[in-house]
């Protein structure tokens, strides 16, 4: 059974920095895209970021481009996303994503973690 497990959400203040990480297991991901969604409260889920199996490429919502980075660990089955420069207008849940392609700019995953709460203060 496939499971992602995030982690590394909490408060923070504004201008302030988060990693989260995504472990998955059931079955690797070494050779597939994995990603992050977010939903804020009232607002539809949103693409965050994608990065390809090696690493090589990733793609950003332009709301967090310059601000987030995503970076991976095949051996440990892993996908990052370090939030710098935090805004209040980030807040909300942050879901990994993986396997399943990435066009039309955007992310299309089949498994989904659970969400990790952030919350920006101001």
């Amino acid at each position: 059974q496939v499971q992602l497990v995030e982690s590394g959400g909490g408060l923070v203040q504004a201008g302030g920095s988060l990693r989260l990480s995504c472990a998955a297991s059931g079955r690797t991901f070494s050779s597939v895209y994995m990603g992050w969604f977010r939903q804020a409260p009232g607002k539809e889920r949103e693409f965050v970021t994608a990065i390809s199996w090696s690493g090589m490429i990733t793609h950003y919502a332009d709301s967090v481009k310059g601000r987030f980075t995503t970076s991976r660990d095949n051996a440990k089955n892993t996908v990052y996303l370090q939030m710098n420069s935090l805004k209040p207008e980030d807040t909300a849940v942050y879901y990994c994503a993986a396997d399943g392609p990435y066009y039309s700019g955007t992310y299309h995953p089949h498994y989904w973690g659970q969400g990790t709460q952030v919350t920006v203060s101001s």
